[in-house]
């Protein structure tokens, strides 16, 4: 119950108590209790997708902690890869930039601007990789839909482990990319003995 609730006050941080309700509801709604703590660590990492508004979130926090430990003047230096000005590097992955004092500056506006996160307003929300996440969060709600009816001690192993896929899906843009792949042929495997448990109990029939 601890983890639940520190994800719905993180989720809320995030971005608004709607998208927090939207995650308890889904977690109070399995009745089993490892499939429950499952479904509350993947449903949230897959949720709070680390998007622009979220990355200047934490740095915004970030600094803030840091000027609480540190006296003197503090200078920090920022490590990002902007998408709309990077470039990619030779293995594909965008290259990194060091920002200092002015892109700090910028942190506190983009932060508030996390209201437009999945709206048509939202000038990220339109590059592939905001796309597949949002796909990602669709499947996994509809993946649960399916996959209570089919719960029983027969495929509970199976079931913890497809509402834990999200937890393998880090990075960000190929690395990412590559991951929701992985991902995505894990979860066929799954489903595939997911099913073939499931409806062959009499109680999945009923």
């Amino acid at each position: 119950e601890e983890k639940i609730v520190f994800r719905e006050a993180h989720l809320t941080a995030y971005q608004n108590t709607r998208l927090a309700t939207r995650y308890r509801k889904l977690v109070d709604g399995i009745p089993e209790p490892r499939l429950r703590e499952a479904v509350a660590l993947g449903y949230h990492k897959i949720l709070a997708y680390k998007d622009e508004y979220e990355v200047a979130r934490m740095l915004q926090s970030t600094e803030a902690k840091a000027r609480e430990a540190f006296a003197g003047d503090l200078k920090l230096t920022y490590h990002l890869a902007p998408p709309m000005v990077s470039k990619d590097g030779p293995d594909g992955r965008p290259l990194k930039r060091a920002f200092g004092a002015r892109m700090a500056r910028m942190f506190p506006v983009l932060a508030k601007l996390k209201v437009l996160r999945g709206t048509p307003f939202d000038p990220f929300g339109y590059t592939a990789e905001r796309k597949m996440e949002r796909a990602l969060i669709k499947q996994y709600e509809a993946d649960m839909a399916r996959l209570l009816p089919l719960l029983g001690p027969e495929i509970l192993e199976d079931a913890v482990a497809l509402a834990k896929l999200p937890l393998n899906i880090r990075g960000f843009g190929p690395v990412k990319a590559q991951a929701a792949q992985d991902a995505a042929a894990n979860r066929t495997a799954l489903w595939a003995r997911i099913e073939a448990q499931g409806n062959s109990l009499p109680h999945a029939a009923e």
